[in-house]
């Protein structure tokens, strides 16, 4: 009996029911199909009724997942162009030699991976031969992030076409003798072949996103069209799990990116097992795709398996598909006919029925070999449907073998990841298999040989003349065509050398600034790429919204709350701002694609990313590392920087460690400037070094980090006098002496000499006077503007002295006769002014803000961590009295004195 009190259904839909009757007829509809036929049969009917509801325009929830099977019936399969025979023979060629590469090198135990390429051969081949646009096409070609664990495939595609030799080959892995090969793609390692480093997993899908994103910002701003540019990122399966791969699926379909297809390698393993043993890899990564408005197409299952689904009259087959686990999908391809018929087939009748049909051999290949990405007319037909979409990106998932044509010794097992090497009996059966003209004669002493078909073969030919059909090798990068850019106006630069007089700015302030009057440049303002993870209003760049104007694809569709203010927000197709929202790896990404646009697209840009400090380098240090080894160019700012300038914050958001990790980054060129005009000289040689003309032996593939303070200082004006500039940049200079200061010490009074950075020397400036008034000693001031420069300048002066060669490390040129020992003083850990402690000849110590940040005001914070002006006073009378040069008693005076 029904309950007169429960809630009925129509009564849970906030929409009112126009025709009730109409409604309960079509529910009524699907009850007698679910009765007569079946649950799976009406399940069918309602899913293709949703796809022509969406296929007609009107507005209903996506269905998240479709069933086990292609998107792309067999029937609708597009005819590949080309000779199909021939381009199996060149895949055969690049397996081959992708086996032979890692197999001859490990004898060296430098490891190398087999089994990835196997699996994605036809992805890569489909692309090469069909798709992948070079550089010689039009806009810039097409940019391919290879997953890095295919690289030997990659390699011997290279060889095949002559871009490399045997050699090359021979040195996989083996870089020191300057012919080798790197393991993965990395451009500074091989910058002609790689663009897009990528084996930090989860960095290249994020990275591909942002680089078709830029691309469009590119093309919005009439900078260059590259709208006929597409982006390939190839991934693995298991590489989807790094939170960085699905970061940002949802700006790439909220921005219509088109120009971006996601080709994930689903072979089901990841590095010690399955990938999802008890779930279904493929449906989790649709669900989620489709969920972000992405376009997916699922190449799961080759053309062996067309006669199974002709002969699934009662959906039996597609519902197995739906259960059975990734793990056991993996069993399968190592079990014979007899445990597939027995697991796969016998729980269901009408799928005994139908195992009755196959033979045992049909059943081989059907469970062994047939999977979708191990054929061209499968792989095709996906390639060609996601670059003919419009109007969202699009994934394909194809299903492949790990380890497929590498015998049943390698496929599917779990450890082949780790599986360096193939027997000679295992290279016979696979050059057997792919039908290689190689002689058992050629395997001289157990040694695998490499195969060519020839310079001038018809399999050499036919490459050749596809590759020059797409516009030239690929991949390729180039940088040949980049003309150097022309200095800003001096004016720029030049109004910070007189100070701030009696106004107090932070250097945050300053640097923005200087930005506004170098983005009016005529030359290279509109080259500039600010770049802020939603703190502009923070550091004081809300101005540059109305003038520059907020990136959008979609432009300002609506009326901004603050329209009737000077500085509202404007959001703009052409806009030059990316304000990314609350994501530091999303703006690093942004960063990466603007600061390689040089060799990418031929184009030089400016991009400076600024960001709380303590959210840069901590959180996103990986993609600073993909940075250098892009060669990427530009300006990253660390603000409201130092472990005790930001108030009330507390522990999370003091940083006193960034130029730490800074420091570990071989590209990264790490400033702390005190001043304004620090800023401006630093900006204007990175202008130079970077973007002009730099000097000879200089590598222009840096880029520079600046920390700047939010707190509101007194900006000097700069020193005169020869050098300043040069010390700005290496490192350190002298700011004052005790006497320029006007603080007329004594002529016999101990004397001391106080290295600052940053907000540091605000408090080594006040620490100069209390000794000098309180103390009687004599204290020179210098501005250390750059620890790690002077570091990797003393190491460079060490290595020389290997080779033989006389080289006196700059900072101990710049100290040389300075009198009295050396105290250092950092807003950071006491590890950053430690770095030059070894080639300082005086007597040196240092003061650091160590340990957890913590909230309060500046000055109780810096009395904490004992780095205010007293507390530096108390360790400079110290270590004047171990050397004998002021009374013990005075250090406990002072420490009493000052409350410490």
């Amino acid at each position: 009996m029904t309950d007169p009190n429960a809630i009925q259904p129509s009564e849970l839909d906030q929409l009112p029911d126009r025709d009730p009757e109409e409604t309960a007829e079509w529910q009524a509809s699907l009850d007698a199909v679910t009765k007569a036929a079946g649950p799976h049969r009406a399940a069918y009917l309602m899913r293709r009724t949703l796809e022509r509801a969406e296929g007609n325009g009107i507005a209903l929830p996506k269905l998240l997942e479709t069933d086990y099977v292609n998107t792309i019936p067999t029937a609708a399969e597009p005819a590949v162009p080309g000779d199909e025979a021939m381009e199996d023979r060149i895949t055969a060629w690049n397996r081959w030699n992708a086996a032979a590469m890692v197999t001859r090198g490990s004898k060296y135990g430098v490891g190398g991976h087999i089994a990835t390429f196997a699996s994605a051969a036809w992805l890569y081949e489909t692309g090469f031969n069909h798709f992948f646009k070079g550089k010689e096409a039009d806009g810039s070609g097409d940019q391919l992030y290879i997953q890095g664990h295919a690289s030997p495939g990659i390699y011997a595609r290279a060889f095949l076409d002559g871009r490399l030799g045997e050699q090359h080959l021979d040195n996989f892995r083996r870089e020191a003798g300057g012919d080798g090969l790197p393991s993965y793609p990395h451009p500074r390692r091989l910058p002609w072949l790689w663009e897009f480093p990528t084996v930090s997993m989860g960095l290249g899908p994020l990275s591909a996103i942002y680089q078709a994103r830029f691309n469009r910002y590119l093309t919005n701003r009439s900078i260059k069209d590259v709208s006929a540019s597409h982006v390939w990122a190839f991934l693995g399966d298991g590489e989807m799990d790094e939170p960085e791969s699905t970061a940002a699926l949802a700006l790439a379909a909220r921005e219509e990116l088109d120009n971006l297809t996601f080709v994930i390698n689903c072979n089901l393993q990841r590095l010690d097992g399955p990938v999802r043993a008890n779930f279904k890899i493929v449906q989790e990564l649709e669900a989620q795709f489709r969920g972000a408005g992405w376009h997916v197409i699922k190449t799961l299952w080759g053309s062996a398996w067309d006669e199974l689904f002709r002969l699934d009259t009662t959906g039996a087959l597609v519902r197995r598909l739906r259960q059975v686990p990734d793990a056991q999908v993996q069993t399968y391809q190592t079990r014979d006919a007899a445990y597939i018929r027995q697991d796969f087939f016998g729980g269901d009748p009408a799928l005994a029925e139908m195992a009755k049909l196959l033979s045992d051999d049909k059943i081989l290949e059907i469970f062994h070999f047939s999977r979708g990405g191990h054929e061209a007319r499968k792989v095709y037909a996906a390639y060609k449907a996601a670059v003919e979409h419009k109007g969202a990106p699009t994934v394909i998932l194809a299903q492949t073998v790990k380890g497929h044509t590498l015998g049943q010794g390698f496929a599917s097992k779990n450890a082949n990841h780790q599986m360096k090497k193939l027997t000679v009996d295992e290279f016979k059966q696979m050059r057997d298999l792919l039908e290689l003209p190689i002689k058992d004669s050629d395997f001289v002493d157990g040694v695998v040989p490499y195969g060519h078909p020839g310079a001038d073969s018809p399999e050499v030919r036919y490459l050749q003349e596809r590759r020059a059909a797409l516009g030239g090798p690929a991949p390729a990068r180039r940088t040949h065509a980049v003309a150097p850019l022309p200095a800003p106006a001096e004016k720029a630069f030049a109004s910070f050398d007189k100070g701030s007089g009696s106004q107090n700015v932070a250097t945050t302030m300053a640097f923005v600034r200087l930005v506004k009057d170098l983005v009016r440049d005529k030359e290279s303002g509109k080259r500039w790429v600010p770049i802020v993870p939603d703190e502009a209003r923070t550091f004081g760049m809300e101005s540059l919204f109305p003038s520059l104007g907020i990136y959008s694809p979609k432009g300002q569709t609506y009326e901004p709350v603050d329209r009737d203010q000077l500085m509202y927000y404007k959001e703009a197709k052409n806009g030059q701002i990316l304000n990314e929202g609350i994501t530091e790896a999303g703006s690093m990404a942004d960063f990466i694609a603007a600061s390689t646009s040089y060799a990418t697209h031929g184009e030089t840009m400016i991009p400076f990313y600024i960001f709380y400090s303590m959210f840069g380098w901590q959180r996103t240090a990986d993609q600073m590392w993909q940075l250098g080894d892009q060669l990427g160019r530009g300006f990253l700012v660390g603000a409201t920087a130092g472990r005790t300038t930001l108030t009330g914050e507390g522990l999370q958001h003091a940083d006193g460690h960034s130029p730490v990790i800074a420091a570990t980054n071989p590209a990264a060129m790490t400033y702390d400037p005190a001043f304004a005009y620090e800023i401006a000289v630093v900006v204007k040689d990175g202008l130079r070094r970077m973007y002009g003309e730099a000097a000879p032996g200089e590598d222009q593939n840096v880029f520079y980090y600046l920390t700047v303070y939010n707190e509101p200082m007194p900006q000097p004006a700069k020193p005169a006098g020869p050098g300043v500039d040069e010390g700005i940049i290496k490192g350190l200079y002298r700011f004052n002496t005790a006497e320029s200061a006007g603080l007329s010490p004594a002529a016999n009074a101990p004397r001391i000499q106080l290295l600052g950075s940053g907000t540091a020397i605000h408090w080594t400036l006040k620490a100069q006077q209390l000794l000098a008034e309180e103390w009687g000693v004599a204290a020179d001031v210098w501005s250390a503007t750059s620890w790690s420069e002077l570091r990797r300048d003393a190491l460079e002066a060490d290595a020389a002295l290997l080779r033989g060669e006389e080289q006196v490390p700059y900072v101990r040129q710049a100290l040389h006769g300075a009198e009295g020992p050396v105290l250092a003083v950092s807003d950071y850990m006491r590890q950053v002014p430690d770095q030059i402690a070894q080639w300082v000849e005086q007597d040196y110590s240092s003061l650091g803000a160590d340990g957890f940040g913590l909230s309060d005001t500046r000055d109780a914070a810096r009395r904490h961590f004992g780095v205010d002006a007293e507390s530096i006073v108390v360790a400079a009378l110290a270590q004047l009295s171990r050397r004998g040069e002021v009374k013990a008693t005075a250090v406990k005076e002072a420490r009493e004195r000052y409350g410490l």
